[in-house]
């Protein structure tokens, strides 16, 4: 017997294998001025009521927006009566209008890359744009349970009464299925194998047995699922050849020039400069290209000018560190120097990031100063911060 499931009336804290968003509804007493890290349905706010506004295409059952409205969302643009939208992702348009198109249909959607892609960024603004709800979320570890995926019980219920509804805590998975909306697992490849199956039946059959109770949750339209995965990680669990069937792969890509990935750092270190009411920096684009210079290169293996071939450390160097390595660089210059991104902000963000293993990383490092950076025009005061934090 199909049964639909009320979310708001279980409180996930009573259960220990709580659904991953259950801090969710503990936000929405927090201002998104006040929250650190706002959803991205409540940070972009109005750039998705004016494109809801103004979208007059053919929407799916249940999506905020058309599939076209929802594209120009994460690529940017300028509507009709000239609202700004600001690019979420900056990468090839095709890779979003698949993905896209993967959500209006009946196949999940893995986004797939190497760490620091954005794939977490792309899967949560997604989710904003499609369903207007970006915290039905599985946190994919390698302690994940079947629970966070399924569902779990209230145990105190279930001790007292025995199984019921009333005892059933929906996992964000479930709720999705029973509202139409789009539900997100990230790190799918950290969960373990036994549990990652969990989803064979709920993409394939679009339903979620309850046995304990004799019956099913069935899948209303709207409902999608959205995956994260990478296979540089240690632990990563691969998976079945079932469940990959079940998905549509996305292969989220590096940036493909220097000037796309400092565009993707200078956009992301602003947003979180402001969020963490740090000052912008004057003149800090130099550093931030060059923080890009230095990850491109170790992490191709060659210099920008295709003359000197460089070993490459353990380290992913991706878009992502680079981003972590400039906004510390600008905490430092705001809070312990003149509020000018320089050098020596930066050198020992790049430290931690290039040396991940102590013995063979720190020896790559100081050839890499060697060779190239001091030799290199304009870099002298790079060499020296560098040289610096690296004895």
């Amino acid at each position: 017997m199909p049964v639909s499931v009320e979310p708001t009336s279980v409180d996930p804290s009573q259960n220990g294998s709580a659904p991953a968003n259950a801090g969710a509804g503990a936000s929405a007493d927090v201002t998104e001025a006040e929250a650190l890290r706002p959803h991205a349905e409540d940070a972009f706010a109005g750039e998705l009521a004016a494109l809801a506004a103004q979208d007059e295409r053919p929407r799916p059952a249940r999506w905020k927006l058309s599939p076209w409205a929802v594209a120009m969302y994460l690529l940017g643009g300028t509507l009709p009566d000239g609202t700004v939208i600001t690019p979420k992702y900056v990468g090839p348009r095709r890779i979003v209008e698949v993905a896209v198109t993967t959500l209006a249909t009946d196949r999940a959607l893995l986004l797939l890359g190497v760490p620091g892609t954005a794939k977490t960024w792309v899967s949560e603004h997604l989710a904003a744009a499609v369903s207007g709800d970006s915290t039905l979320l599985v946190q994919g570890t390698a302690g994940t349970p079947e629970e966070a995926i399924r569902y779990g019980w209230n145990y105190a219920q279930l001790l007292a009464h025995g199984p019921s509804r009333d005892a059933l805590v929906p996992s964000p998975v479930m709720r999705a299925m029973a509202d139409g909306m789009t539900a997100r697992v990230e790190e799918l490849t950290r969960i373990p194998a036994d549990v990652q199956d969990t989803l064979i039946t709920i993409l394939s059959e679009k339903t979620l047995p309850i046995p304990e109770l004799g019956q099913e949750v069935q899948a209303v339209r709207g409902f999608n699922l959205i995956a994260t995965a990478n296979d540089r990680d240690r632990g990563v669990n691969d998976l079945s050849s079932a469940l990959r069937r079940r998905f549509n792969t996305v292969v989220l890509p590096l940036p493909e020039t220097p000037e796309a990935e400092v565009d993707i750092v200078s956009r992301r270190v602003d947003q979180i400069g402001r969020s963490l009411d740090l000052p912008a920096a004057p003149d800090g684009l130099d550093e931030i290209r060059r923080v890009v210079t230095v990850f491109r290169e170790l992490r191709d293996g060659v210099t920008t000018d295709g003359r000197t071939k460089l070993k490459s450390p353990s380290g992913t160097l991706s878009t992502a560190e680079a981003i972590s390595v400039v906004t510390n660089g600008l905490a430092l210059a705001a809070h312990f120097g003149d509020g000018v991104l320089r050098p020596g902000d930066v050198a020992a963000g790049i430290l931690g990031a290039v040396v991940r293993d102590p013995a063979a990383d720190r020896v790559i490092w100081q050839e890499y100063l060697e060779t190239v950076v001091r030799e290199r025009d304009g870099w002298k005061d790079f060499y020296r911060a560098c040289r610096e934090v690296s004895v």
